[in-house]
Order: C-alpha cells, then structure tokens, then sequence
C-alpha cells in the first residue's frame, strides 16, 4: 500500500509524507525507540544527555522514513538516480579496479545504503551486495525484482556455502562486492572494540580479500542538508599482517570497525540504532 501511495505521489510530496510516517512510528513503536535508547547509551555512555540523544532518535527515525519513501520513489525513477546522488573518491574505486581482482565494498547499514548499489549500477558497474532475505518474501520477492531490473546482483548469506561460492566468483570477474559489518554476527564472528564495547562481527571481508587478492575499500553514503545524497570511497585499506591467519583477521576487521564508527560519531542520526548490536557477548 505504502508503495503504491509513492508511486503516485508527486516528487514534492515525498518528504512531508515520510515526516507523517515517521513521526507515527516514533510514537507508536516503542519497543524500536527503547532498542535505540540503549544502544545510543552503550556508544555514547556519559558524552551526550538524554535531550541529546532524543534528538538523535528522532532523526534516526526521521532518515528511515525518508530512506523508505525515497528508495521506492527511486525504484520507479531509477533514472534520477545520477542527479540525487554525487559519488566522492571514485579514483580510489577505479585505482581498486585496475588491478583486475575485485573490489570489497566495506560498509554498514548506514544512510540510504540501497541508493549506494543503485547509483553504482547505473554507472554500469557490476555489483553485488550480500544480503540476508527479509522475513516478508512477498517484499522480498518485490525488493529481488527491483534490484535485478537495477542490475544489483542479490548474494544471500545463506546457504553459508552458495555465499561464499557466489561472492568468490563476483570478485574473480572483477565486480564490486558490498559487504556490511556493522550487524551483530553471533558466535560466528570476530569479537572487536566498538564504541569501547565488544561486538560480534563478521569475518567476511578480510577472509575474502585473503583468498582473491580483492581490495578493500570503506564507502558510505550520506544524506546532505537538502536530501541529496553523496557517496564516499575512501582509500583501500592495506592488510595488516598478524602472527597467523587468525590475528590477520582480528586485527584489519577492527581497523574497518573503526573507520565504521568514526562516521557513526560524525553522523549518528545516519545509522541504524533499532539494531542490538551488542547482543551476542564473549563468554
């Protein structure tokens, strides 16, 4: 229905109809607000008071909302694409694909993450993101149509095998790669600092730059003053060897960690704090 509403809806209207629903959202969904409470309180701790991270909460809800409205609004508009979104260190992309082993895209689930993949695509270059599938199919069915007619190539983490076959075979043919880190990963991760407090998180990315030789490159997208987007490649990173395979991992997933959270304390209303990412725990 939602999306029925913004493919109707005249491009001017977009955001006065995400601020209605994010301000009904706020109010109603009090179990998501509590979840962004404490977790605001974990990263922040005694830095910031609660005026202050009410503030942020509120934006965080009001940036989903205006995510949501855009990225349907995009899907049937992909051709606005280019004019809403400005790409930042694209010589640091092209450096990366040069050397003709794929490009690991190191990033969260931070601003409108999905335009990232669709600007990329329109650019004609070739992308996949590892994905986990929603728990509605029927929008998931609707979100695998739209990114295939994009060409954003969907590689879902599980079956854990067909994802690493898949994400392998992207990188060997030089594509791009987007992998976010910033989800709790249980025990199947590494436990790294963030925002002072362990979390569990996913191995990926540094395993695959390991095994294909892939570069690695942080990038985000950020939401300007005036709703426009812009989307930063930063420099790869060069992998930092440890005594053994193991240490190697530890130590460049928390290298990536903290690029991660240096822009959550730049921009905190940009990610998404509903998450619990300091669920899973060392024993």
């Amino acid at each position: 229905m939602c999306s029925l509403i913004v493919k109707i809806m005249p491009a001017g209207f977009l955001y006065g109809f995400a601020k209605l629903v994010s301000t009904m959202a706020y109010h109603f969904a009090g179990k998501q607000k509590k979840i962004a409470f404490d977790s605001l309180k974990i990263a922040f701790g005694q830095e910031k008071d609660r005026k202050e991270l009410d503030r942020i909460v509120r934006e965080c809800f009001d940036y989903i909302a205006k995510s949501a409205v855009e990225l349907m609004f995009l899907m049937y508009n992909p051709h606005l694409l280019k004019k809403r979104v400005d790409i930042s260190g694209r010589e640091n992309l092209e450096k990366a694909l040069s050397r003709k082993k794929g490009v690991i895209l190191v990033s969260a689930h931070f601003g409108n993450f999905p335009l990232l993949l669709g600007r990329l695509a329109v650019e004609e270059y070739k992308i996949a993101g590892i994905m986990r599938p929603m728990r509605d199919q029927r929008v998931e069915k609707i979100f695998l149509e739209k990114r295939n007619k994009y060409g954003v190539k969907t590689i879902y983490s599980q079956p854990r095998d067909a994802c690493v076959n898949n994400t392998i075979h992207s990188l060997r043919n030089n594509e791009l790669v987007f992998i976010p880190i910033d989800q709790n990963f249980g025990t199947a991760g590494v436990f790294v600092n963030f925002f002072g407090k362990k979390a569990a998180t996913a191995t990926g990315p540094v395993i695959f730059a390991q095994r294909t030789g892939a570069a690695l490159i942080p990038c985000f997208i950020l939401r300007q003053k005036d709703d426009q987007h812009r989307i930063i490649f930063e420099p790869a990173l060069d992998l930092e060897e440890g005594r053994n395979s193991e240490e190697t991992v530890l130590i460049n997933i928390q290298k990536l960690t903290d690029i991660i959270e240096s822009y959550i304390r730049k921009y905190p209303a940009e990610w998404g704090w509903i998450h619990r990412r300091w669920k899973s725990q060392p024993n």
